[in-house]
């Protein structure tokens, strides 16, 4: 497996690719639905760490799951400028407006997003959290358990595959 660089997972961590989160039905089926996201932690030489931020609202469904288990996986990937894919397993923690102020990091998830890190959007980043205000609205933290973060320019498969293939020339 082609492994991402440090370099290019702290780039690729603070871009604006939409990600597919995983939340667990009551009868153990996935459920998958494209969200929005943001990581805040550092990437260094040991990795990654740090926590995943999301926000939803409790009347939609992978919202409702999480409240009733937080076990959740989320994937991250993107075509350009090259292929490339983060995904993490952890544990969901859901937080409301009556345990804590939601709208900080929500609003970093509008700018994230609507923004694009223009300050010359900024009323549109304001519209769209006016907007979120209006909702049941909750924050989710994803403290992740699992990573793989994989840089599939360089991919040359597992290290199972390639002594599949080594033992096929060989025969």
């Amino acid at each position: 497996m082609s492994r991402m660089s440090i370099e290019r997972l702290g780039e690729f961590l603070g871009e604006p690719h939409v990600g597919v989160i995983a939340s667990l039905r009551a009868d153990g089926r996935p459920y998958t639905v494209p969200v929005w996201w943001r990581f805040d932690g550092s990437v260094g030489p040991a990795g990654a760490d740090g926590v995943f931020w999301l926000t939803g609202t409790t009347s939609r469904v992978w919202c409702r799951q999480i409240m009733g288990d937080p076990r959740v996986s989320l994937c991250i990937e993107t075509t350009e400028p090259a292929a490339a894919h983060v995904g993490v397993d952890g544990q969901a923690e859901v937080i409301t407006s009556d345990q804590a102020d939601i709208w900080p990091e929500s609003t970093l998830l509008a700018d994230k997003y609507v923004g694009l890190g223009d300050p010359s959007r900024r009323t549109e980043v304001e519209a769209f959290v006016a907007n979120m205000r209006t909702e049941p609205r909750i924050l989710i933290r994803l403290v992740p358990e699992v990573w793989r973060a994989i840089d599939l320019t360089i991919y040359r498969g597992k290290r199972e595959d390639r002594d599949h293939q080594a033992n096929q020339v060989e025969q």
